[in-house]
C-alpha cells in the first residue's frame, strides 16, 4: 500500500538501504583485503607498469616514491608498453628514476613498443632488457596540426582572432604559417630534441655524438637496438626481475610485488555510474512501479 502511494519515496528508501548495506559490505571487505604491495614476506623486486600514452606522470612517479622508500623492495622494474606521450611527463619520469637509481637499481623492461618517450624513460635506468622484437627507438619529435583554412573558405566561415602578441595564434588551424612561425617552431623542435639526445646520451653512458647519428625518428627492433647500445640485453618481464634482484643483493628466490590498485570509493562509483548502468541496477531490484525514466537525469 505505501509502496503504491509513493513510489518515489520507496525507491528512495530501497536504494538508500542499497547504498548502505553496499558501503558496510565494502567496508567488511577492505578490512579483510590484502594490499599487494604487502604480499609475500622478505626482499621483493617492485614492477611499476607504464602502458599506453604518456600523458600524466603523477601516478607513476608516486609509485616510484613508494618503492624507493620501502625498504623490502631492493630494486625495481619499470615495465614499459607505450608509444610515447608528451615531453613534459616524460622528462619528469626520467628525472625520478635518475633520482631513483642513486638509491635502488632499477631496470627497465620493453614490452611490445616503448618508442619516443617511452624509450625516453628506459634510457634513465641502470639498464634495458627488450624482446628481439620489441618496437623502440623513435628518438626526435613531432609537432603538427590541420589547417582548416580551405574548408571554412568552402562553407563560408570567416574566423576572427584577437591576440595580444604577434605569436599567440602560432599554428593557428584557420590561416596559413609564416615563414618566420614556422622558424620559430622548428627551433622549439630541435631545442627539445637535444634535450631527448642529451639526456639518452647521460642514461646509456655514451657520446651524445653517437645518440644523434640514431636520433633521427627511426625505429628499432629489440634486437637491432642491442647492437646500437640502446638496450642491454634480449628477454621477458621475468628475465627484467630476475636481473633487478640480483643487482638488489637478492639471493634467494625473488618476489615480484606490484603497486596497489586504486580503490574507487564506493559513493564516488556510484555518483560516476552511467544512466544506463543505474538503469539496469534498478531493473534487477525487481520493483514493477519503478521505470527508467524516472531515472534519467541530463546530469548523469
Amino acid at each position: 500500500m505505501f509502496s503504491r502511494r509513493h513510489p518515489y519515496l520507496y525507491f528512495l528508501l530501497v536504494l538508500s538501504a542499497i547504498v548502505a548495506t553496499s558501503s558496510v559490505v565494502l567496508s567488511l571487505l577492505s578490512l579483510f583485503a590484502l594490499d599487494h604491495s604487502e604480499i609475500g614476506f622478505g626482499e621483493k623486486v617492485g614492477v611499476i607498469e607504464l602502458n599506453g600514452v604518456i600523458a600524466d606522470s603523477r601516478q607513476i612517479i608516486e609509485h616510484i616514491k613508494d618503492f624507493r622508500n620501502n625498504d623490502s623492495v631492493k630494486s625495481i622494474v619499470i615495465r614499459i608498453d607505450s608509444p610515447g606521450g608528451a615531453v613534459g611527463p616524460s622528462q619528469e619520469i626520467y628525472r625520478e628514476i635518475r633520482k631513483t637509481i642513486k638509491v635502488k637499481k632499477v631496470i627497465a623492461s620493453l614490452g611490445s613498443i616503448a618508442a619516443s618517450g617511452g624509450y625516453y624513460i628506459a634510457a634513465a635506468a641502470d639498464g634495458i632488457i627488450a624482446n628481439p622484437g620489441t618496437i623502440t627507438g623513435s628518438i626526435g619529435v613531432i609537432l603538427g596540426y590541420t589547417n582548416f583554412e580551405a574548408l571554412f573558405e568552402k562553407i563560408g566561415l570567416s574566423p576572427v582572432v584577437i591576440k595580444s602578441g604577434e605569436y599567440k595564434d602560432i599554428a593557428s588551424p584557420v590561416r596559413k604559417m609564416t615563414d618566420v612561425e614556422r622558424k620559430l617552431l622548428q627551433e622549439f623542435s630541435d631545442n627539445v630534441h637535444t634535450q631527448f639526445i642529451e639526456d639518452v646520451a647521460e642514461g646509456r653512458q655514451i657520446e651524445s655524438k653517437q645518440v644523434r647519428e640514431i636520433a633521427d625518428g627511426r625505429i628499432f627492433s629489440g634486437e637491432k637496438a642491442m647492437n646500437l647500445r640502446l638496450v642491454d640485453r634480449l628477454g621477458n618481464l621475468e628475465d627484467a626481475i630476475e636481473w633487478a634482484g640480483r643487482l638488489g643483493g637478492i639471493k634467494g628466490d625473488i618476489t615480484a610485488i606490484y603497486p596497489p590498485e586504486e580503490k574507487m570509493p564506493f559513493m564516488k562509483y556510484l555518483v560516476d555510474m552511467s544512466a544506463e548502468q543505474l538503469r539496469e541496477v534498478i531493473s534487477r531490484m525487481n520493483i514493477s512501479m519503478i521505470t527508467g525514466g524516472y531515472l534519467y537525469q541530463p546530469d548523469f
